[in-house]
């Protein structure tokens, strides 16, 4: 068994870091636990209109009700409406900007248009997915790949088009070709323009789902949010808000979980 000696000053660095990361994460439970209890307090005291605001208490025996009442399919359904729209969103992406980077002219032919349709507000396009695709589960995954495909477009773009020239004339010198420069130089110096865009649209997807469901749902936590307000239980409104942001919480941690993965088996230093 070979035993690895380690230094005092490194064990010391790693006390430290070690520390740090406890530190955080106590503070950071506090700021949420501190948070609970004084949104409890102030609407028990009526510093805040219980009513519009709920109170953390009323949210949990809300949720505990809901749970018995399908509230785990109603995640489900918007948890795979996010992931396959996020999925297709950012595979279509990537591919576009491969194609793209492939061909300089059509990459500054397409450069306004992209930006247009990123800056374009895509709930403003509800009515004609709606009509071009029906209304349901296929409109709203749409709605979360229109979103996520051009930021993972113009994200993975603009990766690849910064990637290191020195690296690239070098690699040309010694007969390289185009195929060659992508899949040895240029995709594996983006790992981390690929997983940025990741985490970007994980969110955004998430916002696109919701919007979606806003439109045209009869599941899912878009829908209970408008069936709340729509009846004015307030409670239920903020309950999904609160499980919605949860989702978001997991859903990102799952994306930082895979980067760490990959980083450590094919980590390329760009």
């Amino acid at each position: 068994m070979i035993e690895i000696n380690v230094s005092k000053e490194r064990r010391l660095y790693l006390k430290r870091r070690k520390r740090r990361k406890i530190a955080i994460l106590i503070c950071q439970i506090s700021i949420l636990v501190g948070f609970f209890l004084l949104w409890e307090v102030s609407t028990r005291f009526g510093l805040i209109d219980g009513f519009i605001m709920s109170s953390p208490s009323r949210i949990l025996k809300t949720f505990i009700n809901v749970s018995q009442n399908n509230i785990f399919m109603h995640i489900g359904v918007t948890c795979y409406e996010t992931v396959v729209g996020f999925i297709l969103g950012v595979f279509l992406g990537s591919i576009i900007a491969i194609l793209l980077w492939w061909s300089p002219f059509f990459a500054k032919v397409s450069e306004p248009f992209l930006v247009i349709l990123n800056s374009l507000p895509k709930i403003a396009l509800g009515p004609v997915i709606i009509i071009l695709v029906g209304a349901g589960t296929n409109a709203i995954i749409f709605m979360a790949l229109a979103i996520s495909l051009i930021v993972t477009v113009l994200e993975m773009l603009n990766g690849f088009l910064n990637t290191n020239s020195e690296r690239l004339k070098m690699a040309k010198t010694f007969g390289a070709n185009k195929l060659q420069l992508f899949t040895k130089i240029v995709f594996p110096s983006n790992l981390s323009t690929l997983f940025n865009s990741l985490k970007i649209n994980i969110g955004l997807s998430l916002v696109g789902v919701i919007a979606g469901e806003f439109l045209v749902s009869k599941a899912g936590l878009g829908y209970l949010i408008v069936y709340g307000g729509q009846v004015f239980k307030m409670d239920l409104v903020l309950s999904s808000v609160l499980i919605l942001s949860v989702v978001a919480a997991l859903m990102y941690e799952t994306v930082v979980l895979s980067e760490r993965i990959t980083n450590k088996f094919f980590g390329h230093n760009g």
